[in-house]
């Protein structure tokens, strides 16, 4: 199974079995729906209710991103043969303070190890990311002191404020980066940033739907957002793995540099050519295998994630007790 990804403008239709992308300029290329995992389309793409329900029947969902990159929807297809039994543990888990509060230590604990070892990771190679180390793993002893989610939340948000300071010694100074800016960004390192969390975060969702977790539900990020808010949870975990080393990649191999990006109403933002680069990258970081220490076979860092939803599973059903993703390597 492969995700597929379209930049190209058109049109996306169902004619008979097959799935088919209709370019303006009437190039048309047919999907292989059955070797497809999930749809990533990117750019101004219209379709219909025909070809979307053919896609729900096949089970795939269709990522939304606008010319910019940003993420602006999912198509989520009906879930078939959902645990009923699963479904109530999920939602006590999320209602019962004790339980949720216990769930959402556990996402900030496992982000904050991670973060820990790509500093680790730099310090053994001369880079000076001592202090943020010391500072991390001070803040990291109130994770679980606290019992309030809006409490521990401050602490998830304090971290990375940390993590972030010693970035520019990791990237050799090349680039002026501060703080995290958000809406809209306002560097490459930001603009990247919020590309790849997007894309981390469409991914995670991808394999929820596998693993038959209900997405709406979450544990650390609050059940109102207008968003499917476990896979920020999850996602958490795995962007230092997936994220943030593909971007000290992308900078200090020199693959993206200032001329991939374009400032405007949106802010700093990838231009397409440059969108298409890191994509690539992107997915050949997904595919990319390590040896699991308990399976003891080679998975994929994309597989790692669905793993972790099945690891949340039997935290649900009184299996075994959920132990965050920690990066071992």
């Amino acid at each position: 199974m492969e995700s597929y990804y379209l930049y190209s403008s058109g049109t996306l239709s169902r004619k008979d079995n097959v799935v088919r992308m209709e370019t303006a300029d009437g190039r048309k290329k047919d999907l292989k729906i059955e070797m497809t995992r999930d749809l990533y389309l990117f750019g101004e793409v219209t379709t219909n209710t025909k070809c979307l329900s053919y896609l729900s029947e096949m089970k795939i969902p269709v990522h939304f991103f606008n010319y910019y990159g940003y993420y602006t929807g999912t198509f989520y297809p009906r879930e078939k043969n959902v645990s009923g039994k699963l479904l109530v543990e999920q939602v006590t888990h999320s209602v019962e303070a004790e339980k949720r509060i216990t769930l959402a230590q556990k996402f900030v604990e496992g982000a904050t190890a991670n973060n820990l070892r790509n500093l680790q990771y730099y310090r053994r190679r001369g880079k000076e990311v001592g202090e943020q180390i010391s500072s991390i793993e001070a803040v990291r002893k109130r994770i679980y002191r606290t019992t309030e989610i809006d409490e521990l939340m401050g602490i998830e948000g304090n971290i990375p404020q940390i993590y972030y300071s010693a970035w520019e010694t990791i990237l050799n100074n090349q680039i002026e980066f501060k703080a995290r800016v958000r809406r809209p960004p306002d560097n490459m390192v930001n603009s990247l940033l919020s590309y790849l969390n997007m894309l981390t975060y469409s991914a995670c969702l991808s394999e929820i739907y596998v693993s038959q977790l209900n997405p709406t539900i979450s544990y650390l990020h609050s059940n109102s957002e207008r968003r499917f808010s476990l896979a920020l949870d999850i996602s958490e975990i795995f962007k230092p793995l997936i994220v943030d080393r593909l971007i000290f990649s992308l900078i200090n191999k020199k693959i993206i540099s200032e001329k991939d990006f374009e400032k405007g109403s949106m802010g700093n933002y990838l231009k397409q050519n440059a969108q298409q680069k890191v994509l690539r990258q992107f997915d050949e970081r997904l595919n990319k295998t390590i040896r699991h220490r308990e399976l003891k076979r080679n998975v994929s860092y994309r597989r790692l994630m669905r793993l972790e939803c099945y690891k949340l599973i039997k935290h649900f059903m009184h299996d075994k007790e959920y132990e965050p993703f920690r990066i071992w390597w």
